[in-house]
């Protein structure tokens, strides 16, 4: 059976309501004497005290003089780069680099086997002493004509044909020599030699492998590239390009075809720009397919930490200096598709002001419209800001301006 239960002495006001056992029979009786219990508490609170302004930071533009930068995404490529090949053919017998190491200019890469060249060397230094041989006897032959033509012993025919004969064999001296010359080239070309210092590439071909020479299609065995100085190559908008020639026109920027612009390049991963060059050289024409305009930069790279192929962020002078109000990008706000600041009144009231934005100059934002250098922005706390409220402001904890 069900079991009694107690109910406790209580008190409302300044009765004390007894204890007593109720049964089952008793429930319903118990439910309305538990709802007055609940009815003797205390008295609700009264209403909380109106809450103050939110506390906010406030601080005006900062004012400086700044110059304008255009970023644009390029490549970077060597100075110079050169593949090298074999120029007389024959079998390989050595490799003298190790891939990928830094070679000079005139470093011995590959040797060919330079014995056949060697041979048709000395059969044509033997061409060349019996060319010299009957050169001297022709030259002889014709000065005991003219000797003898004095006298009229000789005839002037046979004179003529003395000195033919002397211009016929120089002519095949001179081939002689030509031939050997040629013949010592060949066995120089069996020493490929680096033409330019910088980082090689691996060996293409390897000892004991056949070469073609120039003469049946070049076989190709390694590449060089230079390090330091490198180019890089970036494209500029149509737009970009107007607007440099008009401040070129109005001369508030010197031309980069004439002067050579400074650039800051910021490499893949960098949030800075690290190395510094100018530009050296601009396209005679905009690219029909992109509507770009080539451009390029020569940046110096002393310890090669720079390859060819990488990308980088390309930071051009875009303008001249002019005075610009700036304020930190935590400051400016979103406003479906424009961008706002909180300015806080003389009497602490919240407004927005639309605001044109520039670009970002040593970590502030430069603001183009907008703004007075007078004004109070929120540059902390602009999540409590409301549009017409009033705001505590405080000024930074630093002092001073943003």
């Amino acid at each position: 059976m069900p079991q009694p239960f107690k109910i406790h002495p209580q008190r409302c006001g300044s009765r004390s309501i007894p204890q007593r056992v109720l049964g089952a029979r008793d429930l319903v009786l118990a439910i309305p004497f538990a709802l007055a219990l609940t009815a003797c508490g205390e008295k609700p609170p009264q209403q909380a005290v109106a809450s103050a302004p939110p506390p906010v930071t406030v601080a005006q533009p900062t004012k400086r003089t700044v110059t304008d930068w255009d970023e644009f995404t390029g490549r970077f490529q060597a100075v110079e780069e050169v593949q090298v090949r074999a120029r007389v053919g024959g079998f390989v017998t050595n490799v003298e680099f190790r891939d990928g190491a830094f070679v000079n200019a005139g470093d011995l890469l590959y040797v060919i086997d330079s014995r056949p060249f060697e041979a048709v060397a000395l059969q044509a230094d033997g061409q060349l002493s019996d060319a010299r041989a009957k050169a001297e006897l022709a030259k002889r032959e014709l000065d005991r004509a003219l000797t003898l033509n004095v006298t009229q012993a000789v005839s002037d025919a046979i004179v003529d044909q003395r000195r033919q004969a002397l211009q016929a064999a120089k002519a095949a001296e001179m081939q002689a020599e030509g031939a050997l010359k040629a013949a010592q080239l060949n066995i120089e070309f069996t020493h490929v030699l680096a033409p330019i210092g910088g980082r090689v590439s691996r060996h293409l071909v390897s000892v004991g492998n056949l070469v073609q020479g120039a003469d049946g299609g070049s076989t190709l065995l390694t590449s060089i590239v230079s390090l330091d100085p490198i180019h890089i190559y970036f494209d500029t908008d149509e737009p970009t390009y107007l607007k440099y020639n008009r401040l070129w026109f109005e001369g508030k920027r010197p031309s980069s075809r004439d002067n050579p612009n400074p650039v800051e390049v910021t490499l893949t991963g960098e949030t800075k720009p690290s190395h510094h060059g100018t530009v050296d050289f601009l396209d005679n024409r905009l690219d029909l397919s992109t509507g770009t305009l080539r451009g390029r930069a020569v940046v110096p790279n002393k310890d090669f930490s720079i390859l060819p192929g990488q990308f980088g962020r390309v930071r051009l002078i875009g303008s001249a200096p002019y005075e610009a109000l700036l304020l930190p990008d935590t400051a400016i706000a979103t406003d479906q598709s424009r961008k706002i600041v909180f300015v806080v009144g003389h009497d602490d009231t919240v407004e927005a002001r639309p605001v044109v934005l520039g670009p970002l100059d040593e970590g502030l934002r430069v603001i183009r419209e907008g703004l007075k250098p007078e004004d109070r922005v929120i540059v902390e706390g602009i999540q409590r800001a409301r549009i017409g409220a009033k705001v505590s402001p405080h000024a930074p904890v630093t002092g001073g301006k943003t």
